[in-house]
C-alpha cells in the first residue's frame, strides 16, 4: 500500500499545483473574488493532503494494517469531497454543492484519527 498512497499521493500534488496555477492564471478574470477564494481553499487543502498522502506512503511502511490503509482512503475520499465540491462550487456557482464539503471535512478528520491510531497501536 504505501507504493499506492504514495503515487496518489504525488499525482494529487501535481494536480493541485496545476487547479492552483489555473485558478491564478485561468479563472481570476472569470469569476468574483469570492468565488475565487473558494477555490483556492479547495486546492490548498487538496495539496494539504496530498502530502499527507505522501506520510500516509510512509507509514504503511513502518505501521502497516487497516488503520493506515483507512487513512490513506479517507484522504483520498476527502480530498474528492471537499475540494471537489469547492472546486465545482466555484465554477458553477451552484449552492447546493456546498452541503457535500462538510462531508469531505469529515473524512478529512477521520484520516488523521485513522493514522494517529495507526501510530499509536502499530507495532
Amino acid at each position: 500500500m504505501d507504493r499506492v498512497f504514495f503515487g496518489l499521493g504525488a499525482l494529487s500534488g501535481a494536480l493541485a499545483v496545476a487547479l492552483g496555477a489555473f485558478a491564478a492564471h485561468g479563472l481570476r478574470s472569470r469569476i468574483g473574488a469570492d468565488a475565487l477564494a473558494t477555490f483556492e481553499t479547495g486546492a490548498r487543502y487538496h495539496m494539504y493532503h496530498a502530502l499527507a498522502l505522501l506520510a500516509v506512503a510512509w507509514a504503511c511502511a513502518r505501521w502497516p494494517g487497516a488503520w493506515t490503509s483507512a487513512a490513506g482512503w479517507l484522504f483520498v475520499a476527502g480530498t474528492l469531497l471537499f475540494s471537489g465540491s469547492l472546486y465545482l462550487l466555484a465554477i458553477t456557482g451552484v449552492r447546493a454543492l456546498g452541503a457535500i464539503t462538510p462531508l469531505g471535512g469529515l473524512a478529512f478528520m477521520l484520516g488523521w484519527l485513522a493514522l494517529a491510531w495507526a501510530a499509536w497501536t502499530g507495532r
